[in-house]
């Protein structure tokens, strides 16, 4: 596994944790709390959700299946987080499990088979899953608080209208080797994906 494998994915991760941070920040409470309907989430059962899957899948990533046996998966799916402190420090506590066990990867143990209910990955897939699966949800998130504030959302990427002139601020740069997450960790507006 390339070590800039591994600086990319997390990269890619921060962004995507980003998303999130920024809109916790731009929605009032109740918005946090919101359902569209029975059938569906809101905000704080998605981070519930992935507060679960974080700690199942990354604690003790090499050594014990990603399914763990404590995980209660459709309990995730209950409103049990109700305040907003509560909310960031689950979304929080499973960001911050991913990372550690991101940072446990080495060069040592790098051909470890990771299970997840009994079926076997390699680290390369094992993450692979995961950066396809939190993102879905973390574009969830995003949506329902675009939703919540309507015309007060204020873009967490190139906002409509503004595509001409982003590309040709990067256009009028000279080419370049960077991650596509780089200015945006850095505060700027991230590249359109």
């Amino acid at each position: 596994m390339a070590p800039d494998y591994l600086t990319s994915v997390r990269k890619q991760f921060e962004y995507y944790k980003l998303l999130g941070d920024q809109t916790f920040a731009q929605v009032p409470d109740e918005a946090l709390f919101w359902q569209y309907n029975a059938e569906s989430n809101s905000i704080a059962i998605i981070v519930q959700h992935l507060w679960g899957n974080m700690l199942s899948r990354w604690t003790d990533f090499l050594t014990s299946d990603g399914e763990k046996q404590w995980r209660n998966r459709d309990a995730e799916f209950e409103a049990h987080i109700l305040t907003r402190d509560d909310l960031l420090a689950k979304w929080e506590a499973g960001w911050a499990c991913l990372f550690t066990a991101l940072d446990s990867i080495t060069e040592a143990n790098q051909g470890t088979t990771v299970y997840i209910r009994n079926q076997g990955h390699s680290i390369t897939e094992a993450i692979n899953r995961q950066l396809a699966h939190y993102p879905y949800h973390v574009g969830q998130i995003v949506f329902l608080g675009k939703m919540a504030l309507d015309s007060q959302w204020h873009s967490l990427s190139i906002p409509r209208g503004h595509s001409q002139g982003y590309n040709a601020e990067k256009f009028a740069q000279p080419k370049r080797t960077a991650h596509f997450t780089d200015e945006y960790l850095q505060g700027r507006k991230p590249a359109a994906s």
